[in-house]
């Protein structure tokens, strides 16, 4: 399950690179736009379900927080930081969320994996803030900005389940759907449709909405319903990883060796934090989604 989970926040690593190299510039309402929107509707019209009792208000909050709120974010920072300094602030994400776990969900707190947080934030802070790195007032509040609401809504993701009977490919699609409904007046009241779109924009768009859109998100509410929520986040620490190594092979921008130890020290947080040394702290009950049957544990 670690291993199938780690596959969303290493899809959403390449998100730097494709919307620098190959996106129109100026246009993240419309890129977080296309990237929610149409696969989450596919989605529900596929699977057949809809939100019903709670879900009608708990999916459009989900959907807002880790979808309409969190894109537009994600672009901007990509759009007025290096790719690796806006990854980096999206690396406090599993801070946050340890501290959310103890005020929302009622857990103990893990010091073993808030250690571990806080050298991996190091550690990917060794990456990419180079003596070249831009700070722009604007792409630091983006960042920050969604590493926050990303971590609010992967605690109430956690807090909430899912309803028996829906499977994580559902509960993606309402999600998606219900953000991107959110951005669709947005991004055309303030952006409007880029003015050119070429083939390799239309791949960069495909890419994220299938790749780093659905299939990633799929896999990712599942790891939250089956994994220790701090664990999870942890993994998020392989998103900015991801960017930096596509900056080293692609991009033209080779790893000084200092940088090269913090991937190590990175990669060892990451690996760590997934591990449960000693005996288990009490904590909350059981999320909804892990209160499920065993066949709806495995529903998709």
């Amino acid at each position: 399950m670690i291993a199938a989970t780690s596959i969303a926040p290493i899809a959403w690593g390449t998100t730097y690179a494709v919307t620098t190299q190959f996106l129109p510039a100026g246009h993240p309402l419309f890129a977080s736009l296309l990237r929610s929107l149409p696969l989450g509707l596919l989605a529900i019209a596929f699977t057949r379900h809809v939100p019903r009792g709670s879900w009608r208000w708990k999916a459009p909050i989900l959907g807002v927080l880790n979808i309409g709120a969190f894109f537009p974010l994600l672009f901007v920072a990509a759009e007025h930081l290096p790719g690796g300094v806006a990854a980096t602030l999206g690396a406090t994400q599993p801070l946050i969320v340890a501290g959310l776990s103890v005020l929302v969900l009622r857990e103990s707190p893990s010091l073993w994996r808030i250690a571990w947080g806080v050298v991996g934030a190091v550690g990917v802070a060794l990456v990419v803030l180079g003596p070249a790195a831009r700070f722009d007032p604007l792409g630091i509040a983006a960042g920050l900005g969604g590493a926050v609401v990303m971590a609010l809504g992967v605690t109430l993701a956690k807090l909430w389940g899912r309803p028996a009977g829906v499977g994580a490919a559902t509960l993606a699609g309402w999600q998606l759907a219900s953000g991107g409904l959110v951005l669709l007046p947005l991004a055309l009241a303030v952006e409007g449709v880029p003015p050119r779109l070429d083939l390799a924009a239309a791949g960069g768009y495909a890419w994220l909405a299938t790749v780093g859109g659905l299939f990633a998100y799929v896999l990712w509410f599942r790891g939250i319903g089956r994994l220790p929520i701090t664990a999870t986040a942890l993994l998020g620490l392989l998103s900015p990883l991801v960017a930096a190594l596509i900056g080293a092979l692609l991009l033209g921008e080779p790893l000084a060796p200092i940088q090269s130890a913090g991937f190590g020290v990175a990669l060892l947080a990451l690996l760590a934090g997934q591990l449960s040394p000693g005996q288990r702290s009490r904590s909350a009950p059981p999320s909804p989604v892990e209160g499920l049957s065993e066949e709806s544990r495995r529903a998709p």
